[in-house]
């Protein structure tokens, strides 16, 4: 049950602060942020080799699973190639032969968020803060609610990434929620839970810096991976 939110052109000193919370089965093995050496820069699904999250020159993209009875299907294709392909420069796929899936991509064209359930569907996302979950666009989860409120405050007030990893790392959860262990924007959970945080800073002239921490099953820190990149102006 990941949980993402996105300042797209929604402050002058920044054209895109990116945070999300990646949420994963502790036993799926997974590579930390790094510079894939082809332009990507993202963590990367040791299983099935795509990424959830990632930047290359002037493109971003995030993708999260889509909640629907009946899903998922072991025998569609997985979700992480769509990110992975779009930051490589291949246009934007929309394809029932995978689980269902919301995605944003963003480029120089701007931000879009695409979906393949119940219909392939886009929709280009108005220069504001925008947050996503598991569940519909629009849905407003506790979960994503609070953090697109987090990074609201904080746009105009600097560029220390302490508030919004503090944001992450919210625990605080929604009674009587039938899944209330699952509603907090950070989950800690043996199984099932938290498996890193990511921080995206894009300023007004295009340079970018892209932070992941990386947990264990009770919540501790396991690393931490800064590196930097530049979009076009």
């Amino acid at each position: 049950m990941c949980v993402a939110a996105i300042a797209w052109n929604a402050h002058p000193d920044w054209r895109m602060v990116a945070v999300g919370n990646r949420d994963e089965y502790h036993a799926r093995p997974t590579a930390p942020l790094a510079a894939w050496g082809d332009g990507v820069i993202a963590g990367r699904d040791l299983t099935a080799g795509g990424t959830w999250l990632g930047v290359s020159e002037s493109r971003f993209g995030l993708v999260t699973n889509l909640r629907v009875p009946g899903y998922p299907r072991a025998e569609l294709a997985s979700r992480g190639a769509l990110v992975a392909d779009w930051l490589r420069g291949a246009p934007p796929v929309q394809t029932q032969t995978m689980n269902p899936f919301n995605l944003w991509l963003a480029g120089p064209d701007g931000l879009t968020l695409y979906t393949n359930h119940p219909e392939p569907f886009s929709m280009p996302l108005d220069p504001c803060i925008h947050g996503l979950s598991n569940g519909a666009h629009g849905d407003r989860w506790f979960k994503t609610a609070r953090l697109e409120a987090a990074l609201a405050d904080w746009l105009g007030h600097g560029s220390d990434q302490a508030p919004l990893f503090a944001a992450l790392r919210d625990e605080t959860t929604q009674s009587p929620d039938p899944e209330d262990a699952f509603s907090s924007v950070f989950i800690v959970n043996p199984t099932y839970g938290t498996r890193c945080s990511t921080v995206i800073l894009v300023d007004a002239e295009g340079r970018g810096r892209i932070t992941e921490r990386s947990f264990d099953q009770s919540g501790a820190v396991t690393g931490a991976v800064a590196l930097t990149f530049r979009w076009a102006r």
